[in-house]
């Protein structure tokens, strides 16, 4: 039998972790033995746990998680060794007559692990020029070059995603044109079923924001605080992480408490609009209303088609 590949994607505080778990252990009970695999790019850093909304200990020891604290917050994540990481994880699960679940962080990465996703090459020259740039100028100053220079390429990405700027800016000097970030439908994995969970909009802000609110009390400002000392502003990809960043602002004197609060509720909104706007164009992904009580039951019905 052709070996299953479970996704689960849709916005932030739509529940797929805990749906996840809840099919993997339904599964479990059945025989069927099944781990998660994470396509978060934030969830790789030891340390950032309360702004990521890690899975907990606890629900880790109910499930075992692949990607997880597999990084120092000083080193690059990038979508390409992402693709790598992810990709053997779930074949070694098929290889163990493990299904694996992955579950997303962003369209880009989830894509970028399920389909057929080539990466155009690099050079340190010309990412050092436009690292630099980005250093001097700001990330929106260069997203607004970015803008002159590829307006597709712009509008696929936030001004504030300094990385990704970075590297489409990259991407036309070396090849004078700007490569589509999602390339077409075409599974790369076997037997991929994809779950997307679909939230109200006005829903999905609430929760976005109670989340945030939650982070604060957990001590998310302590936790930065920490990482701070471990050389947080020197990491390149997990400095720019929703909320650290507009902590890290806080802490540099550049806003509020209270302001930084907002912004990440903000940033975190646009964030799962822009990625929910994605999975939409995607019609291979079977959609559930998040928190519906019988969406494992539907999960696994899916599974056995």
């Amino acid at each position: 039998m052709t070996p299953r590949t479970l996704v689960f994607v849709g916005p932030t505080a739509s529940g797929k972790t805990a749906l996840a778990i809840q099919v993997a252990e339904a599964l479990a009970e059945t025989g069927q033995p099944a781990e998660i695999v994470n396509a978060d790019s934030m969830l790789v850093y030891r340390g950032m746990d309360i702004g990521t909304a890690k899975p907990s200990p606890a629900e880790r020891a109910r499930v075992r998680h692949h990607l997880i604290d597999i990084l120092e917050i000083t080193e690059t994540a990038t979508v390409a060794h992402f693709q790598d990481l992810a990709r053997a994880a779930i074949a070694d699960c098929h290889r163990r007559g493990v299904l694996p679940i992955l579950v997303g962080g962003s369209a880009l990465y989830t894509r970028a692990i399920v389909d057929r996703f080539e990466f155009p090459g690099t050079d340190p020259q010309v990412r050092a020029y436009w690292e630099a740039e980005l250093e001097r100028r700001g990330s929106a100053e260069l997203y607004r070059e970015l803008q002159r220079q590829s307006p597709a390429a712009a509008a696929e990405m936030l001004p504030a995603n300094g990385r990704r700027i970075v590297r489409a800016l990259e991407v036309i000097q070396l090849t004078g044109r700007w490569v589509p970030t999602l390339p077409s439908w075409e599974y790369a994995l076997p037997g991929v079923v994809q779950i997307g969970l679909a939230l109200d909009r006005e829903l999905m802000d609430r929760r976005i924001a109670e989340r945030v609110d939650r982070m604060w009390a957990a001590g998310l400002v302590e936790e930065v605080r920490g990482l701070v000392a471990r050389g947080l502003r020197e990491g390149r990809t997990a400095s720019r992480a929703l909320g650290y960043r507009q902590v890290l602002d806080f802490l540099d004197g550049g806003c509020t408490e209270e302001q930084a609060r907002e912004a990440t509720v903000a940033g975190t909104r646009r964030f799962a609009r822009k990625q929910l706007g994605w999975y939409r164009r995607d019609d291979r992904i079977h959609w559930l209303t998040a928190g519906h009580p019988d969406n494992c039951a539907r999960v696994l019905r899916l599974l056995g088609e």
